[in-house]
């Protein structure tokens, strides 16, 4: 899926600003897609569904999709990829682990955050295989 549907809100709070991606768990939970605090960033927990909520059957897709989503959200907060210090990758199989691999490491080749990637028993949302988090830090 392409960027150009994924979207961003930000709103600023006691000097610090949040980026909302418009997910019905943001308001329920009580969380932001990302937040800034001078010049860090933390994007939370990322899951790789598609606009109509749906998500792609391949493990690959929803990594590239949730790295679009981290993306956006690190963009809106005046961000980039390149300043992504960590991500750390939960995912449902790590079995599949060279699915996800091929995905983050084609985004993070040259930037090569520090990463984790560990199994878990089960995500938030039943067709989600994969959650990626992101921490940024911007010179």
């Amino acid at each position: 899926a392409m960027m150009n549907d994924i979207r961003i809100t930000v709103t600023e709070r006691d000097g610090r600003r949040y980026a909302s991606s418009g997910s019905k768990w943001e308001p329920l939970m009580g969380y932001s897609r990302a937040v800034r605090t001078g010049n860090a960033i933390a994007v939370t927990g990322t899951v790789g569904a598609n606009a109509d909520g749906t998500y792609a059957a391949s493990l690959g897709a929803q990594t590239r999709r949730s790295l679009a989503i981290i993306r956006a959200a690190l963009e809106a907060l005046g961000g980039r990829l390149e300043h992504v210090t960590r991500t750390r990758m939960y995912v449902t199989d790590v079995s599949r682990w060279e699915e996800v691999a091929a995905v983050h490491g084609e985004v993070f080749g040259e930037i090569r955050p520090a990463t984790t990637i560990v199994e878990v028993a089960r995500l938030i949302d039943a067709g989600a295989q994969i959650e990626i988090e992101a921490d940024a830090i911007v010179p």
